[in-house]
């Protein structure tokens, strides 16, 4: 069996990926014209020229500069439509993705407007291309926790439309512990938890174990330094608890797949799986990160089954679908290529 093959046509499950990460060069120009925004860049290829980030600071900087052409509920139903069109191509059929309201919001975009935008592309998506999706508001780890309790209660009017809460972007000088109580609110109102723990990030073994013993996380996005602590993987493999690795991410930022340490978490029992992050900036949607695993380390047919249910398995669709999603994934067969 082809394992190129297998793998462009199994269908996917995607658990980490930020929409404002999808915005592609193209569009931000389309956006930018169409909102009267003046931008540093003469084209779209010049836009890709400025991707020159090595670090999570540096990405950060071009990443929420570019925000700044979403300002309609169009723009923000075109963001995520746009994502879910490149999903279906890519075969996925489920995804749990992030928002951040506040890079928003303080520009002076209301709530409402953001998340409206987003809810029709999803309902969109599902009746014209089968994709389920629940989404996820993360806070900005390096705005305070008030700003955070403050979007926690504006999605109050909206707790239908979302799942859960994540904390992500810079990570220095902001532990999970700084947003305890928004965290422990957000639990009470009835939304799932996660957050982010980049690689290799300042005292980041500690945070790992904030989001266990403090805030009581259900899911871990990146977490590749948990194998510095064994018995952090032991406690993260008993708990069950899923990590969302990103690939193609992890190159830019750290300049490696981290293929050895997927491959060492799946063969302690830990529930990675595979994700894009920003693909719009890293140029990599999910099939691209599977291949560019299976490029660098020879991963088996068995392991990119692992890695692939494990995304359904930690997810948080409901048991019955849950159910049928990972039953639909062991018994996929590829159809094989036509010959010409």
């Amino acid at each position: 069996m082809n394992l190129e093959t297998y793998i462009r046509q199994m269908p996917k499950a995607e658990l980490h990926v930020h929409l404002e990460g999808t915005l592609e060069p193209e569009h931000i120009f389309a956006l930018a014209a169409r909102n009267n925004i003046e931008l540093p860049y003469k084209t779209p290829g010049e836009v890709v020229q400025a991707y020159d980030f090595h670090d999570l600071p540096s990405f950060l900087t071009i990443y929420y500069a570019a925000m700044g052409v979403l300002q309609t509920e169009q723009d923000f139903y075109e963001l995520a439509y746009h994502y879910f069109q490149r999903a279906h191509a890519d075969n996925i059929v489920y995804v749990e993705p992030f928002f951040d309201p506040q890079g928003h919001t303080s520009r002076g975009v209301p709530f409402k407007v953001i998340i409206t935008g987003i809810h029709r592309a999803q309902v969109d998506a599902k009746a014209n291309l089968g994709i389920e999706s629940n989404l996820i508001m993360c806070f900005l780890r390096d705005l305070s926790a008030e700003s955070a309790m403050e979007h926690l209660e504006l999605s109050r009017p909206f707790r239908d439309w979302i799942i859960g809460v994540g904390l992500d972007s810079d990570e220095k000088d902001n532990p999970p512990v700084k947003f305890a109580r928004v965290f422990e609110q957000a639990r009470k109102i009835g939304y799932k938890l996660t957050m982010h723990c980049d690689v290799n990030q300042l005292d980041i073994v500690d945070h790992l174990w904030q989001c266990l013993n403090e805030i009581k996380v259900d899911r871990i996005d990146h977490g590749i330094n948990s194998l510095e602590d064994e018995r952090l993987c032991e406690e993260i493999a008993r708990r069950g608890l899923g990590l969302t690795v990103c690939p193609v991410s992890n190159r830019f930022v750290v300049q490696s797949l981290t293929s050895a340490e997927i491959k060492l978490m799946l063969a302690k029992g830990m529930k990675a799986t595979i994700n894009s992050d920003d693909p719009g900036y890293f140029r990599a949607y999910l099939t691209d990160n599977f291949l560019a695993l299976i490029d660098e380390a020879e991963f088996t047919l068995e392991e990119i089954i692992t890695l692939n249910t494990n995304a359904f398995e930690v997810s948080w669709l409901d048991d019955k679908s849950k159910t049928a999603h990972i039953e639909r994934a062991r018994d996929f067969k590829p159809v094989a290529p036509r010959a010409v």
